[in-house]
């Protein structure tokens, strides 16, 4: 398990990276514009929370847990997160599209998030919406030729392979603390839980998904990897490896 001090730093020197040229202009047809135009409305405003309740528990978390780092890797992790939403948003500003404010299934996703009053279920809620995060900006930058939405989601991708990583390593280490019968009933939970998000997601945005060359089964079958390689290795493995 990498130290939260090393998180700072990555996030730190991966804020200087610059993977966009915004001299580029968008080429998108009129197709391509009318299949992606409101999946990337929605998830550009998904990508702009200031994460005021993350921030808290993670500063709740960092005491607890005699790790005063966590908290400022916390920060530059939501600072990451909202580079995402404004270059998707700076996207839409050049195609001439409007930013949305308000949407039903965001409201209900943040609604959802906001009822989660621990650390365990607001790093599981953004460990699963990272793992889905993945395969839709695969799938949006597999549905056009435009090449500066290719290099968005490109710079996108990048930095949520790390995401996984550092919140999977957080959920393991609070999973680790809890007892055998707690882990036992979690296993599960953790695994009903990710599926039924990933299914809303996919029923949510499933013509961008399928314009992205994915079928549902295909996307499952993507899913289960993405459980295995976090969720499936957090409950089965997390003692050992991270003890």
């Amino acid at each position: 398990m990498k130290t939260s001090t090393y998180w700072i730093g990555y996030f730190k020197a991966n804020a200087r990276q610059q993977r966009i040229n915004w001299e580029t202009k968008p080429q998108l047809t009129q197709a391509e514009l009318t299949t992606i135009l409101y999946s990337l409305q929605i998830w550009q405003l998904g990508e702009t929370s200031e994460g005021v309740q993350l921030t808290n528990m993670a500063a709740r978390h960092a005491i607890r847990t005699n790790d005063p780092d966590y908290l400022e890797a916390t920060k530059l992790f939501i600072k990451e997160e909202q580079k995402h939403g404004n270059n998707l948003g700076r996207y839409l500003d050049a195609i001439g599209k409007p930013r949305i404010k308000n949407n039903l299934g965001d409201n209900m996703f943040r609604f959802i998030r906001h009822l989660n009053s621990n650390m365990e279920m607001l790093t599981l809620t953004v460990l699963v919406v990272e793992s889905t995060a993945q395969i839709f900006y695969q799938a949006l930058k597999d549905a056009t030729n435009c090449t500066l939405l290719k290099e968005i989601c490109t710079d996108i991708l990048i930095d949520e392979a790390h995401h996984i990583t550092f919140q999977t390593e957080r959920l393991a280490n609070v999973y680790c603390n809890k007892n055998a019968f707690s882990r036992v009933w979690r296993k599960k939970a953790y695994k009903y839980f990710f599926y039924a998000t990933a299914c809303v997601v996919w029923f949510a945005h499933s013509k961008l998904f399928k314009a992205g060359g994915n079928t549902f089964s295909g996307y499952l079958k993507k899913m289960r990897y993405k459980y295995i390689k976090t969720l499936e290795t957090i409950t089965g493995n997390a003692i050992a490896q991270f003890a």
